[in-house]
């Protein structure tokens, strides 16, 4: 779970949350959880020579998020494939769901942008939920 703040710059005209600002919101949860998994992205590019990209992504927005909400980002790895992983996120507001995604996000070799096998540290039996 990550906390994040709306600030003047994730806003529109109207005051209400850019729908952009909410992708940036769940990569920061998605990052937090590779952390949690004992990982960071430039580890992995460094040691391992892989990367993580989307390649799919489902946003529903369901009500706004406002100047100054403080929000709750939920992240969690709902399925593995060999070289993907699917996520389920969440941003709330005082426990009101605002937009729910699904995330797939392909591993791959950082040089040619191939797929790659995820790291044995992300492999479910390790995984913790964010």
């Amino acid at each position: 779970m990550l906390r994040v703040r709306v600030y003047y710059e994730d806003t529109d005209a109207s005051a209400v949350a850019y729908h952009a600002s909410y992708l940036r919101w769940m990569e920061r949860g998605r990052t937090e959880w590779l952390r949690a998994c004992g990982g960071d992205h430039t580890a992995f590019m460094k040691d391992q020579g892989v990367a993580f990209t989307i390649s799919q992504l489902e946003v529903r927005f369901r009500a706004p998020a406002r100047l100054d909400d403080d929000l709750e980002v939920r992240t969690r790895a709902a399925r593995f494939r060999r070289a993907s992983i699917d996520f389920v996120q969440t941003v709330l507001h005082d426990a009101q769901p605002l937009a729910e995604a699904s995330v797939r996000v392909a591993c791959v070799d950082a040089a040619s942008f191939r797929p790659a096998a995820l790291p044995s540290t992300i492999v479910p039996q390790r995984n913790p939920r964010a």
